[in-house]
Protein backbone atom coordinates (compact mmCIF):
# COMPACT_ATOMS: atom_id res chain seq x y z
CA UNK A 1 0.00 0.00 0.00
CA UNK A 2 1.42 3.28 -0.74
CA UNK A 3 0.90 6.42 1.83
CA UNK A 4 1.83 9.77 2.54
CA UNK A 5 2.64 11.91 5.18
CA UNK A 6 3.15 15.62 5.70
CA UNK A 7 6.74 16.55 7.93
CA UNK A 8 6.97 18.98 10.09
CA UNK A 9 8.66 21.13 7.49
CA UNK A 10 5.44 20.60 5.39
CA UNK A 11 7.23 18.39 3.00
CA UNK A 12 5.08 15.50 1.94
CA UNK A 13 6.69 12.08 1.95
CA UNK A 14 5.35 8.62 0.01
CA UNK A 15 6.09 5.62 1.18
CA UNK A 16 5.17 1.60 0.73
CA UNK A 17 3.90 0.02 3.94
CA UNK A 18 2.96 -3.70 3.11
CA UNK A 19 2.57 -6.28 5.56
CA UNK A 20 2.07 -7.20 9.34
CA UNK A 21 4.34 -8.13 12.30
CA UNK A 22 7.92 -7.08 12.95
CA UNK A 23 9.21 -3.66 11.09
CA UNK A 24 11.39 -3.59 8.78
CA UNK A 25 12.32 -0.15 7.44
CA UNK A 26 14.05 0.66 4.04
CA UNK A 27 15.97 3.41 3.14
CA UNK A 28 17.47 4.34 -0.58
CA UNK A 29 20.03 5.99 -1.64
CA UNK A 30 21.01 9.15 -3.05
CA UNK A 31 18.54 10.51 -6.06
CA UNK A 32 17.08 6.46 -5.90
CA UNK A 33 13.86 5.72 -4.65
CA UNK A 34 12.06 3.00 -2.45
CA UNK A 35 11.52 1.14 -6.18
CA UNK A 36 14.54 -0.36 -5.56
CA UNK A 37 13.43 -2.60 -2.64
CA UNK A 38 11.02 -4.14 -4.80
CA UNK A 39 12.37 -8.00 -4.14
CA UNK A 40 12.80 -7.28 -0.61
CA UNK A 41 9.18 -5.84 -0.33
CA UNK A 42 7.66 -8.19 -1.90
CA UNK A 43 10.04 -10.93 -0.03
CA UNK A 44 9.59 -9.93 3.57
CA UNK A 45 6.07 -8.53 3.55
CA UNK A 46 4.71 -12.04 3.66
CA UNK A 47 5.78 -12.17 7.72
CA UNK A 48 6.70 -8.72 8.45
CA UNK A 49 5.74 -5.02 8.00
CA UNK A 50 7.77 -3.27 5.57
CA UNK A 51 7.94 0.18 5.47
CA UNK A 52 9.84 1.44 2.77
CA UNK A 53 10.60 5.30 2.65
CA UNK A 54 10.87 7.81 -0.62
CA UNK A 55 13.11 10.95 0.68
CA UNK A 56 11.36 14.24 -0.48
CA UNK A 57 11.94 14.78 -3.94
CA UNK A 58 12.48 11.49 -4.88
CA UNK A 59 10.56 8.49 -6.00
CA UNK A 60 6.98 9.13 -5.79
CA UNK A 61 7.48 11.99 -2.90
CA UNK A 62 6.43 15.55 -4.66
CA UNK A 63 9.17 17.96 -5.50
CA UNK A 64 9.96 19.92 -2.16
CA UNK A 65 11.46 23.44 -2.00
CA UNK A 66 13.76 23.09 0.85
CA UNK A 67 15.46 20.26 3.27
CA UNK A 68 17.87 18.52 0.89
CA UNK A 69 20.10 17.66 3.83
CA UNK A 70 21.19 14.08 5.28
CA UNK A 71 19.87 15.42 8.70
CA UNK A 72 16.36 16.28 7.58
CA UNK A 73 16.39 13.18 6.09
CA UNK A 74 17.26 11.46 9.37
CA UNK A 75 14.55 14.02 11.04
CA UNK A 76 12.25 12.68 7.90
CA UNK A 77 12.49 9.09 9.11
CA UNK A 78 12.18 9.67 12.66
CA UNK A 79 8.58 11.85 12.17
CA UNK A 80 7.39 8.71 9.72
CA UNK A 81 8.02 6.19 12.84
CA UNK A 82 6.21 8.44 14.64
CA UNK A 83 3.49 8.62 12.22
CA UNK A 84 2.85 5.01 12.06
CA UNK A 85 3.08 4.30 15.62
CA UNK A 86 6.80 1.92 14.92
CA UNK A 87 9.11 2.56 18.57
CA UNK A 88 11.08 -0.35 17.22
CA UNK A 89 12.28 -1.59 13.91
CA UNK A 90 15.27 -3.48 11.85
CA UNK A 91 16.27 -0.90 9.29
CA UNK A 92 18.60 -1.21 6.01
CA UNK A 93 20.22 1.56 4.95
CA UNK A 94 21.57 1.42 1.53
CA UNK A 95 24.05 4.04 -0.11
CA UNK A 96 23.23 7.28 1.01
CA UNK A 97 20.51 5.48 3.45
CA UNK A 98 23.13 4.39 5.45
CA UNK A 99 24.26 7.86 6.00
CA UNK A 100 20.63 9.09 6.84
CA UNK A 101 21.14 6.26 9.57
CA UNK A 102 23.98 7.48 10.78
CA UNK A 103 22.65 11.27 11.41
CA UNK A 104 19.60 9.23 13.48
CA UNK A 105 22.32 6.80 15.59
CA UNK A 106 24.46 11.15 15.93
CA UNK A 107 21.34 12.65 17.59
CA UNK A 108 18.92 9.68 18.74
CA UNK A 109 21.36 7.28 19.57
CA UNK A 110 19.91 3.30 19.01
CA UNK A 111 17.27 3.35 21.00
CA UNK A 112 14.72 2.83 18.14
CA UNK A 113 16.32 0.03 16.89
CA UNK A 114 16.69 -3.62 16.78
CA UNK A 115 19.04 -4.87 14.06
CA UNK A 116 20.86 -2.22 11.17
CA UNK A 117 21.79 -3.38 8.00
CA UNK A 118 24.72 -0.79 5.96
CA UNK A 119 24.41 -1.50 2.13
CA UNK A 120 27.61 -0.05 0.34
CA UNK A 121 27.92 2.60 1.98
CA UNK A 122 31.76 4.45 2.94
CA UNK A 123 32.36 6.47 6.08
CA UNK A 124 33.23 9.52 4.29
CA UNK A 125 32.56 9.68 0.07
CA UNK A 126 35.32 13.41 -0.11
CA UNK A 127 38.53 12.57 1.30
CA UNK A 128 38.69 15.30 4.48
CA UNK A 129 40.97 17.74 5.45
CA UNK A 130 44.16 16.10 7.47
CA UNK A 131 43.31 12.51 5.88
CA UNK A 132 46.36 10.14 5.78
CA UNK A 133 46.21 8.25 2.55
CA UNK A 134 45.22 4.90 5.02
CA UNK A 135 42.24 6.62 6.40
CA UNK A 136 41.07 7.49 3.23
CA UNK A 137 40.90 4.09 1.86
CA UNK A 138 39.34 3.44 5.28
CA UNK A 139 36.77 5.81 5.05
CA UNK A 140 36.41 4.61 1.12
CA UNK A 141 36.93 8.18 -0.13
CA UNK A 142 35.92 8.48 -3.64
CA UNK A 143 37.43 12.44 -4.29
CA UNK A 144 38.88 15.51 -3.74
CA UNK A 145 36.50 18.32 -2.43
CA UNK A 146 37.34 19.92 -5.78
CA UNK A 147 36.24 16.93 -7.33
CA UNK A 148 32.96 16.77 -5.93
CA UNK A 149 32.23 20.30 -6.77
CA UNK A 150 32.79 19.68 -10.52
CA UNK A 151 30.68 16.74 -10.52
CA UNK A 152 27.87 18.61 -8.39
CA UNK A 153 28.54 21.67 -11.22
CA UNK A 154 28.25 18.91 -13.98
CA UNK A 155 25.02 17.60 -12.76
CA UNK A 156 22.84 21.15 -13.18
CA UNK A 157 24.98 21.83 -16.29
CA UNK A 158 23.32 20.94 -19.77
CA UNK A 159 24.81 17.51 -19.57
CA UNK A 160 23.11 16.78 -16.34
CA UNK A 161 21.69 13.32 -18.06
CA UNK A 162 24.91 12.38 -18.98
CA UNK A 163 26.34 12.99 -15.73
CA UNK A 164 23.63 11.31 -13.91
CA UNK A 165 24.02 8.35 -16.54
CA UNK A 166 27.80 8.08 -16.18
CA UNK A 167 27.62 8.06 -12.54
CA UNK A 168 24.89 5.51 -12.90
CA UNK A 169 27.10 2.89 -15.11
CA UNK A 170 30.23 3.20 -12.05
CA UNK A 171 27.74 1.65 -10.11
CA UNK A 172 26.32 -1.86 -11.38
CA UNK A 173 27.78 -4.63 -13.13
CA UNK A 174 28.72 -5.39 -16.64
CA UNK A 175 26.38 -8.24 -16.58
CA UNK A 176 23.24 -5.85 -15.88
CA UNK A 177 20.45 -5.98 -18.07
CA UNK A 178 19.94 -2.57 -20.11
CA UNK A 179 16.95 -2.75 -19.67
CA UNK A 180 17.06 -2.57 -15.65
CA UNK A 181 19.43 -0.03 -16.15
CA UNK A 182 17.94 2.13 -17.89
CA UNK A 183 14.78 2.17 -15.55
CA UNK A 184 17.71 3.13 -12.73
CA UNK A 185 18.47 6.11 -14.28
CA UNK A 186 14.91 6.94 -14.82
CA UNK A 187 14.12 6.64 -11.23
CA UNK A 188 17.12 8.91 -10.84
CA UNK A 189 16.32 11.76 -13.37
CA UNK A 190 13.14 12.37 -11.14
CA UNK A 191 14.76 14.39 -8.80
CA UNK A 192 15.20 17.48 -9.27
CA UNK A 193 18.74 18.46 -10.73
CA UNK A 194 19.38 21.71 -8.64
CA UNK A 195 18.27 19.96 -5.42
CA UNK A 196 20.08 16.52 -5.89
CA UNK A 197 23.04 18.35 -6.40
CA UNK A 198 22.59 20.50 -3.70
CA UNK A 199 22.38 17.02 -1.66
CA UNK A 200 24.88 15.18 -3.18
CA UNK A 201 27.21 18.25 -1.91
CA UNK A 202 26.06 17.86 2.18
CA UNK A 203 26.56 14.39 1.68
CA UNK A 204 29.94 13.55 0.65
CA UNK A 205 31.16 16.24 3.46
CA UNK A 206 30.12 14.51 6.13
CA UNK A 207 32.49 12.20 7.81
CA UNK A 208 30.82 9.30 10.11
CA UNK A 209 33.68 7.67 11.07
CA UNK A 210 33.36 8.20 14.95
CA UNK A 211 29.62 6.96 14.69
CA UNK A 212 30.59 3.27 14.10
CA UNK A 213 31.98 2.61 17.88
CA UNK A 214 28.49 4.03 19.28
CA UNK A 215 26.57 1.03 17.60
CA UNK A 216 25.62 -1.71 19.84
CA UNK A 217 22.77 -2.82 18.11
CA UNK A 218 23.80 -6.72 15.99
CA UNK A 219 24.89 -5.32 12.59
CA UNK A 220 25.73 -6.42 8.86
CA UNK A 221 27.40 -4.51 6.53
CA UNK A 222 27.19 -5.93 2.72
CA UNK A 223 29.58 -4.38 0.47
CA UNK A 224 30.34 -5.58 -3.46
CA UNK A 225 33.61 -6.29 -4.80
CA UNK A 226 33.29 -4.45 -8.16
CA UNK A 227 31.45 -1.21 -6.24
CA UNK A 228 32.83 1.65 -6.85
CA UNK A 229 32.81 1.62 -2.78
CA UNK A 230 36.05 0.29 -2.02
CA UNK A 231 35.00 -2.91 -0.16
CA UNK A 232 37.99 -2.56 2.32
CA UNK A 233 36.31 0.71 3.45
CA UNK A 234 33.32 -1.95 4.33
CA UNK A 235 35.94 -4.20 6.08
CA UNK A 236 37.50 -1.38 8.07
CA UNK A 237 33.37 -0.30 9.51
CA UNK A 238 32.74 -3.85 9.85
CA UNK A 239 36.49 -3.72 12.26
CA UNK A 240 34.75 -0.39 14.25
CA UNK A 241 31.38 -2.07 15.43
CA UNK A 242 31.96 -4.74 17.80
CA UNK A 243 29.94 -8.04 16.79
CA UNK A 244 29.15 -6.92 13.51
CA UNK A 245 29.01 -9.80 10.18
CA UNK A 246 30.20 -8.42 6.80
CA UNK A 247 29.68 -9.43 3.48
CA UNK A 248 31.01 -8.66 0.53
CA UNK A 249 29.40 -10.16 -2.91
CA UNK A 250 31.81 -10.90 -5.56
CA UNK A 251 31.30 -9.53 -9.44
CA UNK A 252 29.27 -12.94 -10.52
CA UNK A 253 27.19 -12.55 -7.35
CA UNK A 254 25.59 -8.74 -8.46
CA UNK A 255 28.82 -7.63 -6.03
CA UNK A 256 28.77 -4.08 -7.11
CA UNK A 257 25.92 -1.00 -5.58
CA UNK A 258 22.84 -2.91 -6.57
CA UNK A 259 23.04 -6.23 -4.91
CA UNK A 260 19.55 -6.38 -3.75
CA UNK A 261 18.53 -5.40 -7.46
CA UNK A 262 21.20 -7.35 -9.33
CA UNK A 263 21.13 -10.82 -6.97
CA UNK A 264 18.08 -10.49 -5.21
CA UNK A 265 17.31 -14.44 -4.13
CA UNK A 266 20.54 -14.70 -2.57
CA UNK A 267 20.47 -11.16 -1.09
CA UNK A 268 17.08 -11.58 0.75
CA UNK A 269 18.84 -14.86 1.37
CA UNK A 270 21.54 -13.52 3.67
CA UNK A 271 18.96 -10.56 5.07
CA UNK A 272 16.71 -13.19 6.10
CA UNK A 273 19.01 -15.13 8.20
CA UNK A 274 20.61 -12.13 9.95
CA UNK A 275 17.34 -10.19 10.71
CA UNK A 276 16.19 -13.90 12.55
CA UNK A 277 19.41 -14.15 13.90
CA UNK A 278 19.72 -14.53 17.79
Amino acid sequence: MKKTFETSDGATLAYTDEGSGEVLILLPGWSQSAAMFRHQIAHFARNRRVVALDFRGHGQSPHATHGYRIYRFAGDVQELMRHEQIERADIVGWSMGASVVWAMIDMFGTRHFNRLVFVDEPASVMRQAGMSEQDAVNAGALFDSTTMLAIAEQIIGADGHATRGAFLDSMVTKQIPADLKEWLLAENLRVDPGQVASLFVNHCTIDWSDIFTRIDRPTLIVGGRVSHVDARSQEWIHGQIAGSTLIIFEDNQGGAHFPFLEAPDRFNELLSSFLLSS
